[in-house]
C-alpha cells in the first residue's frame, strides 16, 4: 500500500515564532552578488555594525529531501558560510582537522559540553557525538555573514533554545511517497535501511511541525522554485529585521 500524502503545508504553520513574512515576498534577485546587508563592512573591520549582524539560518529536512543542494545554493547566493561540526569520530585520510570537521576525542567534547562552547549537540550511546562549536558561529555573525547550520531536528530546538533570533527552514518532500521513492533511488542501501529511515522521516516531520524551532516550511517539488522561495524568505527577514533597527 502506498503511504498516505501529506497535508498542505499552507495549513499547518510552525506554532513559534510566526514566520516572518509569507513566501512570496520580494522577487529574488537573480544576481550572483549577495545582499548588501549580509557582506562584511570592510575586510579591515572584523566586526559589522549591530544593525548588520549576520543572519544564523538552520535548515533541516528528512534523508532523501534534497537539502544538501539547496544548502550550496544558498550559500552560493547571499555568500554565506557553512558551519563546521565537531566529532568524535575518527578523521579519514581526505579530510582536514579545523575544515571538514573538528575532529575531538571523547573527554574533549564533553569539556565542550560542560564548558556551554555548543550551539547544539547530539550523543548517542554507542556511537560518534557531534555538535556545532558556538565561537566559530557568533565570529562570522559578526562579520555580517550568513552562517548555514544542516541539522536535524532536535539540534534545530537547542539553537532555538541558544539562539531565538535564528531562522529556521524546514524542507518537506512533495508527499511521503516521493520521500520513498527518493531514498530508493539512491540505490546506496538495503531495503531494511530504506524503510528504518523512512520511519525516521515521518517521525521527524511530524516533530518539526511541533516543536516550534523553524520559522518556515518549504516543499522541495522543483529544485529552482524551492531555491527562490528560500531565498525570498530569507530576504524578507533581513528586511523585517533591518526595520525593526531603525525604529
Amino acid at each position: 500500500m502506498a503511504p498516505p500524502p501529506m497535508p498542505p503545508t499552507s495549513s499547518d504553520p510552525p506554532t513559534s515564532p510566526p514566520p516572518p513574512g509569507a513566501s512570496a515576498g520580494p522577487p529574488a534577485t537573480s544576481s550572483s552578488e549577495p545582499p548588501e546587508s549580509l557582506m562584511p563592512d570592510t575586510v579591515d573591520s572584523p566586526e559589522a555594525p549591530a544593525s548588520r549582524r549576520g543572519l544564523l539560518l538552520v535548515v533541516s529536512g528528512p534523508s532523501g529531501v534534497g537539502k544538501t543542494t539547496i544548502v550550496h545554493r544558498i550559500i552560493d547566493r547571499f555568500n554565506g558560510v557553512f558551519s563546521v561540526s565537531a566529532t568524535t569520530r575518527e578523521c579519514s585520510s581526505h579530510e582536514t582537522d579545523g575544515v571538514d570537521y573538528f575532529f575531538l576525542d571523547e573527554p574533549t567534547f564533553r569539556g565542550w559540553i560542560d564548558e556551554g562552547r555548543f550551539l547544539e549537540f547530539a550523543q548517542v550511546f554507542g556511537r560518534s557525538s557531534y555538535g556545532t562549536p558556538r565561537d566559530p558561529v557568533e565570529d562570522r555573525l559578526r562579520e555580517g555573514r550568513l552562517v548555514v547550520l544542516d541539522i536535524d531536528v532536535q539540534g534545530a530546538i537547542q539553537v532555538r533554545a541558544n539562539t531565538p533570533d535564528a531562522f529556521g527552514v524546514f524542507i518537506l518532500p512533495p508527499d511521503e511517497g516521493e520521500l520513498l521513492r527518493r531514498l530508493r533511488a539512491r540505490g546506496r542501501e538495503d531495503e531494511a535501511t530504506i524503510e528504518r529511515r523512512f520511519s525516521e522521516a515521518r517521525h521527524e516531520m511530524s516533530t518539526a511541525r511541533t516543536c516550534g524551532a523553524y520559522n518556515a516550511f518549504v516543499v522541495n517539488d522543483d529544485l529552482e522554485r524551492v531555491v527562490e522561495e528560500t531565498v525570498r524568505l530569507i530576504e524578507s527577514r533581513l528586511k523585517d529585521r533591518s526595520s525593526e533597527s531603525k525604529r
